[in-house]
């Protein structure tokens, strides 16, 4: 009973000694002119895309109908001609597709390009801020980012590795 109030008052003792603190990183962001700029960017880069892609569907669309209404007409090696080149073209704009909007395609790599430099110099200040005023850990309020500052007296990853060796 004595060990556990101790304990217990040890504990409470440690996490008054922790500074913590929270943000909106996603307020802060759109209060910076230049985010807005590259969100604007991005937002027109996006819908030209849509509407290219759209217009590339509504081609798909007419090359089908094209293909219904001469079917009857068509000599079964001119069918599955004017089948293959509907289904590559479908292929075509799919493709089209995931290369501008797909994890990896023009548009994730233009957010990083545009983006990017402005979170890191908003990630900076925080940290900055928190070495500043002795926090020891600073989360993102709007859950964006998680933890966005941690002091490097509390990552204990090397200790668990050591742990794990160990065994």
């Amino acid at each position: 009973m004595i060990l556990a109030s101790i304990l217990t008052v040890a504990f409470a003792f440690t996490l008054q000694a922790q500074r913590i603190a929270c943000v909106d990183v996603n307020k802060v962001l759109e209060s910076i002119q230049e985010y807005q700029g590259a969100q604007q960017e991005l937002d027109n880069l996006a819908t030209r895309w849509r509407q290219e892609i759209a217009q590339e569907y509504d081609v798909i669309k007419g090359m089908y109908n094209k293909y219904q209404a001469e079917q009857v007409l068509l000599s079964d090696e001119a069918r599955r001609q004017r089948e293959e080149e509907i289904m590559n073209k479908e292929k075509e704009v799919r493709d089209m597709q995931k290369n501008k909007f797909g994890p990896e395609g023009a548009l994730f790599l233009k957010r990083q390009e545009l983006v990017r430099p402005i979170q890191d110099k908003v990630y900076s200040a925080i940290e900055a801020y928190a070495q500043e005023r002795g926090y020891d850990f600073i989360f993102d309020k709007s859950g964006s980012a998680g933890m966005i500052f941690s002091s490097a007296q509390h990552d204990k990853t090397a200790d668990i590795l050591d742990r794990l060796k160990k065994k």
